[in-house]
């Protein structure tokens, strides 16, 4: 579906809410691209006439943090603050016909904007402007039992090699720094349409033309699709950060069976030792499941004795959520979510130990940091009362992806700015963030 000028009068000031991932991000920054490109006019949320809700519904909390949202705004309207409420996103392709029904002060659900394979979607950046999200592919080729993805995506597609050098040529261009290659399953990019993983052959291209970007971040890889070449890639181009956001959701071989996760324990085992030999300084960035259908405690325990031994640099982790229409739904022992939830607290707490050890290890090294603001930081954030000429900056290392992963805090005689890379000497450590000095 599309937005309308009827929908939205001619002129009028809109602004958008984002929910869930970064992939929603780019959602809304084409939808807004379309409404600019119609004669709207873009504005920040609180002083449009016109609010989009851009929602997310891939586990019960993204839901019900969208339709707590979609009240928000409701009551907005009848106020009389704002004019028009739109829900877009996953949420209104989903269930967009029984919302309708629920919430008529709502003017319009549009579901989700198509990926264009050929051409460069027209955006309107809601992102700082030294680092931007380049969706490469829509939807995936996996049917895990737990995931709901496929069925509101629709059929996978990439993007053509053209579109995505021609985006991010533009916004080389334009001066951005950082750019975060983003797909549900970016590790099978081409298969559609070039019949074979074409990821390692996009970065290659991409490393090629660019001239101010300096770190591309790879987000969302699928185990069972990373490649050999893929990892060479990685480790031998020096613009792509040393970082991989790769969804593991468990180790139990009975498990990864019932997750349809198309991989072994002993696979998963050897392809992360594979990553540790080609790239020993890289972070890897997982995710994992606990309590999907029949997760007995000897699968849990196996879990845990895999986070403890392979120590992941950044782990999250999620209790299983019952989606309608997935395999998983239908399964027979069901978890309780008491146990779900224990199981979540003690494998973050592992997780905790890890993270806190590996933090600690980058004390007294020098990273690489790209500056994202300034901040009034207390000085009790550093262990050693800073310099009255020292100004505190927020800033991300390769291994921090925005909005996911922890910030490094710097201290700076020189004025920094958002967008600068500046070297910094780690010299705190905490559980997800550290702190350093330019030196």
């Amino acid at each position: 579906m599309d937005l309308h000028k009827e929908r939205i009068g001619a002129g009028q000031k809109v602004g958008v809410i984002n929910l869930g991932c970064a992939r929603n991000l780019v959602d809304a920054q084409m939808l807004l691209g379309r409404l600019k490109r119609q004669g709207q006019r873009i504005v920040a949320a609180p002083e449009a006439q016109t609010v989009i809700v851009n929602t997310c519904s891939f586990i019960e909390d993204a839901r019900k943090e969208s339709i707590d949202t979609i009240l928000d705004l409701i009551e907005l309207k009848k106020e009389g603050k704002i004019k028009k409420v739109i829900v877009a996103g996953c949420l209104a392709q989903r269930y967009g016909k029984d919302l309708a029904k629920e919430f008529s002060a709502v003017d319009a659900f549009v579901g989700v904007p198509s990926l264009d394979r050929d051409n460069n979607p027209a955006q309107v950046q809601l992102t700082p402007k030294h680092f931007a999200y380049v969706k490469i592919c829509e939807s995936c080729f996996n049917v895990c039992s737990f995931c709901a993805i496929p069925k509101i995506k629709g059929k996978f597609i990439s993007r053509t090699i053209e579109s995505v050098v021609k985006e991010v040529k533009a916004l080389d261009a334009q001066g951005v720094k950082e750019i975060n290659i983003i797909g549900q399953d970016i590790t099978a990019y081409g298969l559609d349409i070039y019949r074979q993983k074409s990821l390692a052959r996009l970065l290659k291209e991409l490393a090629g033309v660019i001239k101010n970007i300096e770190w591309i971040r790879l987000l969302y890889a699928f185990p069972a699709h990373v490649s050999d070449e893929l990892i060479e890639v990685i480790a031998q181009e020096p613009r792509i950060c040393k970082y991989i956001d790769m969804p593991l959701q468990h180790i139990s071989d009975h498990i990864l069976l019932e997750q349809n996760r198309n991989i072994t324990t002993e696979q998963t085992i050897q392809l992360i030792r594979k990553i540790r030999r080609a790239i020993p300084h890289g972070f890897v960035r997982t995710t994992f499941i606990t309590g999907l259908p029949g997760e007995t405690r000897e699968d849990f325990e196996e879990l845990r004795a895999f986070v403890k031994d392979f120590r992941f640099e950044r782990a999250g982790v999620f209790v299983y959520s019952k989606e309608e229409g997935t395999l998983a739904a239908g399964m027979k022992k069901q978890v309780p979510e008491k146990v779900k939830k224990a199981r979540l607290d003690a494998l973050m707490q592992d997780q905790k130990a890890v993270a806190m050890e590996i933090q600690q290890s980058l004390v007294g090294r020098h990273l690489k940091v790209l500056i994202e603001e300034k901040e009034n930081i207390p000085s009790l954030v550093h262990k050693q009362e800073p310099k009255a000429s020292y100004k505190t900056y927020i800033g991300r290392s390769e291994y921090d992806a925005p909005d996911v992963d922890g910030v490094v805090y710097v201290r700076s005689e020189v004025p920094l700015k958002a967008g600068d890379f500046i070297q910094v000497m780690i010299t705190d450590a905490y559980e997800y963030d550290l702190a350093g000095v330019v030196e």
